[in-house]
């Protein structure tokens, strides 16, 4: 494009036209029309991880016939997709003297888990941290929905969705929330190729949320918004376990009536100077608008509020002397575990993918295996912490 003066709103379409049309020919090059996401298949021990039992005795399982088949490689390797380890993982419960040992989800008076990821900057790992939390808790057994509530919808993108083709016609939250006859929130509700993961996938339209709110606010007051997002939810109560929901990168309307809803809410953190004075304003904010909507009658009992240190890099002092400054402030408000920066997670999503999608043999072993244990950890503790809301021992 020429360096000549020119009118900024017609540069900028032209770029987002570019932009747009080299995306697609990306997308039609690695994922044709007419090709799906699929969900890999897992290995003996990773099978034997998501299910809660140890390897040696999933084998023993096997050969006593006591569990249903599986695919077997050549090399006479057990391979496991998502339908065998639901099918194991109900014929597990189905035969345990002790109910809900293999099954982790709810039970009859538990309440719906929701929880929002927030913060304030972007660039602090959310999208990355939602993500890889809906789809640990899914393979985990959880009945899991996700929800993308930011406008540039990366969450949308890691699981096959492009905003700006595929939701064309609506499709999104806004579509639920929105004050002009609003749809249903199934009708928006989508199943992705990961067994117990739904998704309400997002793009810009969302920022009408945004725009449209101030006049509903003026007309009928604060009540107007901050209770739509749970309404929402409400309908659907009974076919999750938990609710992910990526929060935009600012403190909006969207993110308030999510903050509304939410029982548990996780806040990101990268461990640098900048970006903590960036979360101190955030908080301040928060907290002062969270007031007038708990004058204006909202609700806003959660059960937990946790603080996560995002893309943290092993060996770099200054980081590790943010995060133990975090701890020393926020105490058991900080995650016992946090999430390393790490090459696997950011080649991972070159190709719209998360750790728990690619392939081991793709990376070097010790980054890749490095980086799924600090994932793991971090979504195992968030999980923990459901499980207490719920009364039970968090293992």
């Amino acid at each position: 494009m020429p360096e000549t003066e020119q009118d900024l709103d017609i540069a900028i379409g032209q770029y987002a036209e570019l932009l747009a049309a080299n995306l697609h020919a990306q997308r039609e090059l690695h994922f044709p029309p007419d090709a799906q996401k699929v969900m890999r298949q897992f290995s003996g021990g990773e099978a034997a991880d998501l299910l809660g039992i140890d390897h040696t005795y999933l084998r023993k399982l096997h050969r006593e016939g006591k569990i249903p088949s599986v695919d077997v490689t050549v090399g006479n390797h057990r391979r496991y997709t998502l339908d065998d380890l639901w099918e194991i993982r109900q014929t597990l419960e189905s035969n345990s003297k002790k109910s809900f040992n293999y099954v982790p989800g709810r039970r009859e008076g538990d309440e719906l888990q929701i929880i929002s990821v927030v913060n304030f900057k972007g660039g602090s790992g959310k999208t990355t941290t939602s993500a890889h939390l809906a789809q640990r808790l899914a393979l985990k057994g959880y009945r899991v929905l996700a929800i993308d509530l930011d406008p540039q919808a990366s969450l949308s993108a890691l699981h096959g969705i492009q905003p700006e083709l595929d939701l064309m016609e609506g499709g999104t939250l806004y579509d639920v929330v929105s004050y002009d006859d609003p749809l249903s929130i199934r009708e928006v509700i989508r199943k992705t190729y990961i067994k117990g993961l739904d998704l309400i996938p997002g793009n810009l339209e969302l920022m009408e949320f945004e725009h449209e709110t101030p006049a509903a606010i003026h007309t009928s007051g604060a009540r107007a918004f901050f209770s739509r997002v749970r309404d929402a939810l409400a309908e659907v109560d009974d076919d999750y376990d938990v609710v992910v929901i990526d929060c935009p990168p600012q403190l909006g309307f969207l993110t308030m009536s999510a903050l509304s809803a939410s029982t548990g809410v996780l806040v990101t953190v990268h461990p640098q100077m900048l970006d903590l004075m960036s979360m101190s304003q955030f908080l301040r904010m928060t907290a002062d608008l969270l007031k007038v909507i708990r004058e204006a009658g909202a609700d806003l009992r959660y059960e937990w509020l946790k603080f996560l240190p995002t893309r943290y890099k092993v060996g770099d002092a200054p980081q590790t002397e943010m995060v133990t400054f975090i701890r020393s402030l926020f105490g058991r408000s900080v995650l016992l575990n946090h999430m390393v920066e790490s090459t696997a997670i950011a080649d991972a999503g070159l190709t719209k993918q998360t750790l728990y999608e690619v392939e081991r043999k793709d990376f070097t072993r010790s980054t890749y295996d490095r980086a799924l244990e600090s994932m793991n950890a971090v979504n195992d503790e968030v999980a923990s912490l459901i499980q207490k809301t719920w009364g039970r021992d968090g293992a």
